[in-house]
């Protein structure tokens, strides 16, 4: 029986582009609620930018954060309880920030629990953060200066992914998970989404079995493989397309079935 549904936001619920949640969607969360059913939007997003993005429902669902570097179950945003954190070792996470700033026309991002470090980027990056991304920005002089667990790196590449990916993932794409994490976006953590699914699962007790999830792109392939049933994005890469055959347009059309017939998926 379906206990859980997991999906990821921007590409999935969100096409590329728009910076709202369809309304129609948060009326189907509470109908899941009052099936049994939890939903919990899975991102490389922070907590506040997905309380924000999902403001009339946040009290009732959970949230996986930072590709599931944070997990937050339901409740208001000072009290919610953290249901898993996992850290970055302090020394590779600040050799790999250099490393990235060290890349022409990348800017690195670094996350805490519930905030953005940006370090030596433009203005128009920090801004980009703070009103497209909806994120909680500190600005620091050196990335030594930031105090708390660092959860995820990300590299904000505007022209390319390719030779990004090409100069960081010798050294530190297996260790850390590297993944695209939509057109601009580079990411890297301890975690996964897939993992933070198993870590939510935990906490809730319950079985992946009993889970759905829904993404679009590489940073989503460990969540589509360990919930129990799955459904990628038709946008997705054709390459992602050959591995997940399951696909749909919408995913809202998709709830709806599922609150027709839990019993069916």
């Amino acid at each position: 029986m379906l206990k859980l549904i997991v999906s990821d936001i921007d590409g999935t619920l969100l096409p590329y582009g728009q910076t709202a949640i369809s309304p129609a969607l948060f009326g189907l969360i509470r109908r899941l609620r009052a099936a049994g059913i939890l939903f919990c939007p899975a991102s490389g997003r922070q907590y506040h930018s997905l309380r924000t993005l999902f403001a009339p429902v946040a009290d009732e669902v959970c949230f996986l954060c930072e590709n599931g570097g944070v997990i937050f179950g339901p409740g208001t945003e000072k009290a919610a309880p953290v249901l898993s954190k996992t850290a970055m070792p302090r020394p590779d996470a600040l050799a790999l920030s250099r490393d990235i700033m060290d890349i022409p026309a990348c800017a690195v991002m670094i996350s805490g629990q519930n905030v953005s470090y940006v370090c030596g980027c433009e203005e128009a990056f920090v801004r980009q953060l703070e009103n497209v991304q909806g994120n909680l920005v500190t600005r620091v002089d050196r990335v030594e200066d930031i105090s708390e667990d660092i959860l995820k790196v990300t590299a904000f590449c505007p022209e390319n992914l390719d030779g990004p990916a090409a100069i960081l993932g010798p050294r530190w794409g297996e260790t850390y998970h590297m993944a695209e994490a939509g057109p601009v976006w580079l990411d890297f953590g301890l975690a996964s989404k897939g993992s933070g699914l198993l870590g939510l699962c935990k906490a809730l007790g319950l079985d992946p079995a009993e889970t759905a999830a829904f993404g679009d792109n590489w940073n989503d392939v460990s969540m589509l493989e360990t919930a129990g049933v799955s459904w990628l994005m038709e946008t997705a890469d054709p390459a992602l397309r050959a591995r997940f055959p399951r696909q749909c347009a919408s995913v809202p059309e998709v709830l709806e079935a599922i609150l027709r017939d839990p019993s069916a998926v």
